[in-house]
């Protein structure tokens, strides 16, 4: 690894960290930039869990210095989705390099349109809704979104988000802190299964992840009131030149 290309490892980690724990859609930036530095797809797609883990310890951590946290809802849907990432894991290491690489670049359009003709719902209920009825939908709903996140990162937060706020009626900065905790839970999962299917590159996930660590960090304790319109702007300009870059090259 030369020293530019850990250079842009760490820088793409803050930035993927900071995109992963506001809104979603880090992944759609650090995986790209994995497979343009000469890793296969399916190697990039699981060395990038290595940061993933490393971004949501620390934004866990800080979140909950802030008093943030939606305990013990997020353990039980965590452990939901530490199943279903087992079996979306397994699916991914089974997939050719080139059918992995069209699908990551049909993800990353999806989310895209998705970003900008179906925003993210910011305004919640007054009221949260944690009934025994909406907690067993989350769950199960969260075993499937297990499935995806095991099988690719890279758009996980959006459902996520979706999930929390159309479910249980979560604040933007609740949904981030059970986010953040899920991810991390199911990722360990995940990163069990790549390791035994030995598909991990930790020189370039462990590199990645002390970006993914430090961006994790400062934007949990930042808890910022970000601007939706300039984050959607740049993760449409990057998300959409990266798929391009991925499907015709």
């Amino acid at each position: 690894m030369t020293i530019w290309e850990v250079f842009l490892l760490f820088g793409t980690g803050i930035i993927a960290a900071f995109l992963n724990v506001t809104s979603g859609g880090g992944s759609l930036i650090s995986l790209p930039v994995l497979i343009f530095l000469g890793l296969p797809s399916t190697v990039a797609n699981a060395s990038n869990r290595i940061g993933i883990i490393g971004q949501n310890i620390f934004a866990v951590a800080g979140f909950r210095s802030k008093g943030v946290h939606a305990w013990p809802y997020s353990l039980y849907i965590a452990l939901s989705a530490f199943v279903g990432a087992i079996i979306g894991a397994k699916i991914s290491t089974d997939i050719s390099d080139d059918i992995f690489q069209r699908i990551i670049a049909i993800i990353m359009v999806g989310v895209v349109l998705l970003t900008v003709f179906k925003p993210i719902k910011t305004e919640v209920d007054e009221h949260e809704k944690m009934s025994k009825k909406s907690m067993a939908i989350g769950i199960v709903t969260f075993f499937f979104i297990g499935i995806y996140g095991g099988f690719i990162q890279a758009g996980v937060g959006f459902l996520m988000v979706a999930a929390l706020t159309t479910i249980n009626g979560f604040s933007l900065v609740k949904t981030n802190s059970a986010k953040v905790f899920v991810a991390l839970i199911y990722s360990l999962s995940a990163v069990a299964v790549f390791i035994y299917e030995d598909v991990i590159n930790w020189t370039y996930g462990l590199t990645l992840a002390a970006g993914n660590a430090i961006g994790g960090w400062l934007t949990s304790r930042w808890s910022v009131k970000k601007s939706d319109k300039w984050i959607k702007r740049i993760l449409v300009i990057t998300v959409t030149a990266l798929a391009i870059k991925l499907w015709f090259y």
